[in-house]
């Protein structure tokens, strides 16, 4: 190892770089820029609108000479990329939804610069909610509240004027103390697990739905998606609707978002089981369908896409 070392160090530079080239591949590479927090707000008149977007942005093009012989001519520097999220954002002059952001920020890329191949941008929104005071909106008051849900987006464009836009959201929150059960699974000597035909079910929805085309608006498309999602899982406010499996729940919610929104043609869930464990209190007392302990570790996570007939799943793999 010493002798191949003594050598190496011996070699000219060029003749590095030559036996780098000759002896590896760089097949895949990008860059970009992560975490990019930025407030937006618009005025109409007394009435403003107000958005907090977290971007993160990744560019392709042809720069392996960066990485090979450390050239840096014609990289989009990701400080770069960092400064027009904010200049995209600013030049959005009517409000806009995430999806419309990220399509005008992606393709500014590609159209502004030359060896930028394929733009892929994505962007949560945090869950800001106008303020309501004795029923009456708030002009310019807001707050973090409905189902605390974080609403996403992923935009995809490229040289050819090809363009994917997923929306989405993560993290939603939801559970019903009853409507849900767990039974007739396989049992061997490792299950411990009782059947179940009452219980919790709570979980923390992710889901991200592919659009076919742009709908009419965005942000209705969001809202159809999110209430196909609380409708199916929920059921009737007096009522309810039986869960026999947070598998069957998904195909239920899949089915429905792309039944109501026409423009959604592959859905993705990932529901983690946020388990309620019942429980005993010490004193003798017994379980009353009333005190439970709360605990998400370890927990059982489920994934499913569902499709529209004859569609493609967007997730390659789970």
């Amino acid at each position: 190892n010493s002798i191949f070392a003594y050598h190496v160090c011996e070699l000219s530079s060029s003749a590095i770089k030559k036996m780098s080239t000759a002896n590896h591949g760089l097949p895949v590479h990008q860059h970009g820029k992560s975490r990019v927090r930025l407030g937006r707000t618009w005025r109409e008149g007394n009435v403003h609108h107000f958005v907090e977007w977290n971007v993160h942005t990744m560019l392709e093009s042809p720069m392996e000479h960066a990485f090979m012989s450390g050239d840096n001519t014609g990289m989009t520097a990701t400080d770069t990329q960092k400064n027009t999220v904010y200049v995209v954002a600013q030049r959005m002059q009517q409000r806009s939804t995430i999806e419309q952001y990220g399509v005008a920020l992606a393709q500014h890329f590609v159209r502004t610069y030359s060896l930028v191949t394929k733009a892929k941008v994505y962007v949560e929104q945090k869950p800001w909610t106008r303020v309501m005071s004795n029923g009456i909106p708030h002009d310019h008051g807001y707050h973090v509240g409905g189902t605390g849900e974080t609403r996403t987006v992923y935009v995809i464009y490229d040289k050819a004027g090809r363009l994917e836009v997923t929306g989405g959201m993560k993290d939603m929150q939801v559970l019903k103390t009853t409507q849900s059960g767990y039974e007739g699974f396989l049992r061997d000597e490792y299950t411990a697990l009782p059947d179940s035909k009452d219980r919790i079910l709570a979980t923390s929805i992710t889901s991200t739905w592919k659009f076919s085309s742009q709908p009419p608006c965005y942000d209705a498309a969001y809202s159809a998606a999110k209430a196909a999602i609380m409708d199916l899982f929920f059921g009737p406010p007096k009522t309810g609707v039986y869960s026999p499996s947070v598998q069957y729940t998904i195909w239920e919610m899949g089915k429905a978002v792309v039944d109501r929104v026409p423009q959604v043609e592959s859905v993705f869930f990932n529901c983690p089981n946020l388990h309620f464990i019942p429980t005993n209190p010490v004193g003798g007392s017994k379980f009353k369908d009333d005190i439970y302990v709360a605990t998400s570790e370890p927990h059982g996570n489920i994934e499913a896409v569902i499709t529209r007939k004859g569609a493609s799943s967007h997730v390659s793999k789970l």
